[in-house]
């Protein structure tokens, strides 16, 4: 292994390494994937990109507080993400404080990535997310370190039966701590920006510095450092919603890069297979919008009621996997509010005019995309 130099040193702490040639071979197969996404952004018009961002930040903020066990309101999500992008949106009600809190930070990250990290910009975001001061029932400080005695511990399980995962430094070592991150996040030489990425989030949810929103804002800063590495291209990349899917892998590793020996490969690893993982996904929504785009220019002289514009877009949306194995009848009827008869002859007309491909027979009929590999399988097997 090729293990040089400490990444980071911390009072009473030991000194940190990982694999730089692991981590080298990892960065090569994350920056491919990489570069397929940026590659595709570059083929899409303005309006697509704007709605694929929209779609991925709404998801990107509905996951990142679900890793803390919140759940959001994503259609209040979706509207006020679309106001922020300048696309029309869905009329949806209006967010909560701490959500456009949350929105606020995330869009920081991205439209202000050449800023510098500093202790006021990190305790912004905090307060960000808790405007009224409180998280749940409990006053919490905010816009600052927390400074109480008592140990900070992060646990699970129920009152008197906690399972302690892990304490923090205590709070009069906080300040020190994060001078010494964000001089090292701040610095122009260094790892790779996917291991920074990696480092710094371990880094601050080791040293903890906040009462409450450590995750939050732990993510937050993986944005930040995917953002000067990327650009706009990092919008596409869902890595909260991948560590949602991945969340006890997600706590497991942090956990065991906390309490581990002195080398932390297997988490920086671990983190960066997870945003090639994202950009993988990133790229096959982008397929998916491609082919949608591709679609209608090749049927722009089409005339179609909106019912069958609305049908289309749904199973143009599912992808090629099919709309839960084709369209019938009945989910026509569902979709559009149709009458049976009517939607019976909305989908024949569709299959007539080329744009579907009728698999099936009888009470087994279901139409499909008319794009070469897409929906058979799925519908073959209703």
């Amino acid at each position: 292994m090729s293990l040089k130099n400490p990444i980071w040193q911390q009072p009473g702490w030991p000194n940190m390494y990982y694999d730089r040639d692991r981590i080298a071979a990892e960065s090569a197969l994350a920056r491919r994937a990489q570069g397929v996404v940026e590659g595709k952004l570059a083929a899409l018009g303005l309006l697509q990109r704007r709605e694929l961002a929209a779609e991925a930040w709404t998801q990107e903020a509905a996951s990142t507080a679900a890793i803390e066990g919140e759940r959001l309101d994503l259609l209040a999500v979706r509207s006020s993400v679309a106001r922020r992008l300048g696309i029309a949106g869905n009329g949806g009600p209006a967010a909560l404080r701490h959500v456009d809190g949350l929105l606020d930070t995330m869009d920081d990250a991205l439209e202000n990535a050449a800023a510098p990290l500093s202790h006021e910009r990190l305790q912004a975001w905090q307060a960000a997310l808790f405007p009224t001061g409180f998280s749940g029932m409990s006053r919490i400080r905010t816009g600052a370190y927390r400074d109480h005695a008592e140990p900070m511990q992060i646990v699970s399980g129920r009152p008197g039966r906690e399972t302690v995962h892990y304490e923090a430094p205590p709070s009069m070592q906080v300040p020190a701590e994060m001078d010494r991150l964000i001089a090292w996040f701040n610095q122009p030489d260094g790892p790779d920006n996917l291991a920074r990425a990696a480092l710094a989030h371990l880094w601050l949810e080791t040293v903890h510095p906040f009462e409450d929103g450590n995750g939050r804002v732990g993510r937050v800063l993986i944005d930040l450092a995917l953002a000067r590495d990327s650009g706009e291209a990092s919008r596409l990349i869902r890595i909260s919603q991948r560590l949602l899917e991945k969340r006890a892998d997600y706590y497991g590793e942090l956990e065991r890069a906390q309490h581990g020996p002195l080398d932390v490969t297997g988490w920086t690893a671990w983190f960066i297979a997870q945003v090639r993982a994202a950009c993988e996904a990133a790229s096959a929504v982008m397929d998916a919008s491609l082919e949608k785009a591709r679609f209608w220019y090749s049927h722009r002289d089409r005339e179609l009621t909106p019912r069958q514009r609305k049908a289309i877009n749904a199973l143009l949306d599912a992808g090629p996997d099919g709309y839960e194995g084709g369209m019938s009848t009945r989910k026509y009827e569902h979709l559009t509010g149709a009458s049976r008869a009517t939607s019976s002859r909305d989908l024949i007309e569709l299959a007539h005019a080329g744009l579907l491909r009728q698999d099936g027979a009888g009470r087994s009929t279901r139409y499909v995309m008319n794009i070469e590999g897409w929906g058979s399988a799925s519908a073959a097997e209703q």
